[in-house]
């Protein structure tokens, strides 16, 4: 009795029905693929919803014992509509006023008022709008000047991009990985081997972050060689916010890994991290103007703290005594995920 073999359409048409048949299985990697399209959809409906964005950007200094509005009252041009006015308390030495005058050196505000003077960037074109606005209705303003150099997009823009690139190659280069050993039967074997979980686990964390650094330090390289953005920071410093970042965001794909058998799954619970952190952690853009439950979310994304630490230094010269608060988050949420992590993990 002869087998008649299949012909190469009866082949292709075998594996794509049993391709399809897995998919349709996998019930977790078929419902992260209607919903995830309409998470990010309303995600920025809600980030972006409110009223169309000012024109404008100006820090207002306000004196001790008043409020924005009752400035208002002495100064009618501060409820212009096409201006967003940002109320900064006026103490003298205190954190809020110092980052004030940074932003506007960068151009991040386009004016400094404070009743009866203020700041303007003579580099601004924005500025000089706003100063005729100014000069119109309070003409016995003072008038004072800084200087700065503006901060291009890109010079902003390439901590967020190291940062993101870190956190991709964390998720999908350690956690992702194990996976693919848990359910391909690597870790099965090696569990028969002397090897013990925490030697694995210590191994592959280790190698992935010593990658993770030689990869961003080639990539600062390549890009500072072409384009020349700001560095006013000390680049030890720097390398200390993106290590500790590195260790964070890895242990972190270690704990989504350490149960995970289905790779489907696991790349669907990597992307639902992954993709809110690219929107909500400032790598593309601030978080200014967003809708404030937004600010408030970023701030449990490690990748939040990694790019305002690693974006501080490299443009306002910050040391790390003055990102404690982000050194102390990212710490203690490598600590968190580090236990976990080890705790939760099996061979098979």
């Amino acid at each position: 009795m002869s087998t008649r073999t299949p012909s190469a359409l009866g082949r292709i048409a075998a594996v794509f029905d049993a391709r399809n048949r897995e998919y349709l299985r996998d019930r977790s990697a078929m419902a992260w693929n209607f919903l995830f399209p309409v998470l990010v959809v309303m995600g920025f409906a809600y980030a972006f919803s409110g009223n169309p964005q000012p024109l404008f950007k100006v820090g207002v200094l306000v004196p001790a014992g008043a409020t924005l509005e009752s400035l208002r009252e002495q100064a009618p041009f501060l409820s212009t509509p096409q201006v967003e006015w940002v109320a900064i308390p006026e103490q003298e030495g205190s954190t809020s006023r110092d980052q004030a005058f940074r932003k506007l050196t960068h151009h991040a505000f386009d004016l400094l008022w404070a009743p009866g003077r203020y700041w303007l960037n003579e580099t601004s074109p924005k500025g000089q709008v706003l100063e005729r606005l100014i000069r119109s209705q309070s003409p016995n303003s003072t008038r004072e000047t800084v200087q700065g150099r503006a901060v291009r997009y890109v010079d902003w823009l390439i901590s967020g991009l190291l940062a993101m690139n870190m956190m991709f190659s964390a998720f999908f280069g350690v956690g992702y990985n194990i996976v693919r050993y848990r359910k391909t039967g690597v870790l099965k074997r090696l569990k028969a081997t002397p090897l013990r979980a925490w030697e694995f686990l210590v191994a592959q964390v280790g190698s992935r972050i010593t990658l993770l650094m030689v990869v961003s330090a080639i990539v600062y390289g390549g890009t500072h060689a072409l384009v020349h953005f700001q560095m006013v920071g000390s680049y030890i410093d720097l390398a200390f916010v993106l290590l500790l970042g590195a260790t964070c965001l890895v242990s972190l794909g270690l704990l989504v890994a350490s149960r995970i058998s289905s790779e489907e799954f696991a790349s669907g619970l990597l992307n639902l991290l992954s993709w809110p952190m690219i929107f909500l952690s400032g790598v593309w853009f601030s978080l200014e103007g967003t809708h404030p439950v937004v600010q408030t979310v970023a701030k449990i994304f490690p990748l939040t703290h990694v790019i305002d630490a690693a974006r501080a230094i490299m443009l306002d010269g910050a040391s790390l005594a003055q990102l404690l608060p982000q050194i102390g988050a990212l710490a203690t949420m490598t600590v968190v995920f580090l236990a976990m992590g080890a705790w939760s993990f099996r061979w098979d």
